[in-house]
């Protein structure tokens, strides 16, 4: 082997490292960039995930408290009438001289309305003369009007509303002047 083939060889070492080191640069880079782009879709996937469990808790969260509120409504609804017949009974007993026994049914029927108040029931108030309106009146019959400041307005309640919460659970009936 002579000098200049020495040379040629070194040289043509030299040349080849060069491209050698680049390809595996290269190589580790884009396991590199593979490996990053690997976990960037796996944070991703897991930031998909936390989203909808915590999306998931809230509905079910929800739909608890809608379950609480609607298996009250359904109790609050079945005892309405018994609400009614205190209202009646006070009424007709009033008439008599009874008044222990007045006493007495006022006593229970007042417990009993504290109970379902403080179970979130309430008594949609209204009086005779105020506006009529439909989306929180039923109108039973329309008559006419005593007054003329009464027309379009309600004259007579032939049944109390309640609410449970922001919900009419029953719609006060009532008697419209025409």
């Amino acid at each position: 082997m002579n000098k200049n083939d020495k040379k040629s060889d070194i040289a043509s070492d030299q040349v080849e490292n060069p491209i050698d080191d680049q390809i595996t640069d290269q190589e580790a880079m884009s396991k590199e960039e593979q490996l990053e782009e690997a976990l960037k879709l796996e944070k991703d996937k897991f930031l998909r995930l936390f989203a909808e469990f915590e999306n998931y808790k809230r509905r079910t969260a929800k739909e608890r408290i809608d379950l609480f509120k609607t298996a009250s409504e359904d109790v609050m609804l079945s005892l309405l009438p018994v609400l009614d017949d205190f209202d009646r009974a006070y009424i007709e007993i009033a008439k008599t001289k009874e008044k222990d026994l007045l006493k007495g049914v006022e006593l229970i029927s007042n417990k009993l309305k504290n109970t379902l108040k403080s179970k979130g029931l309430e008594q949609v108030e209204l009086i005779p003369g105020d506006v009529f309106n439909a989306d929180i009146h039923e109108a039973i019959t329309q008559i006419p009007a005593p007054t003329n400041d009464l027309k379009g307005k309600i004259v007579d309640v032939v049944e109390k509303g309640y609410k449970l919460g922001d919900k009419i659970i029953r719609f006060p009936k009532v008697v419209i002047g025409q």
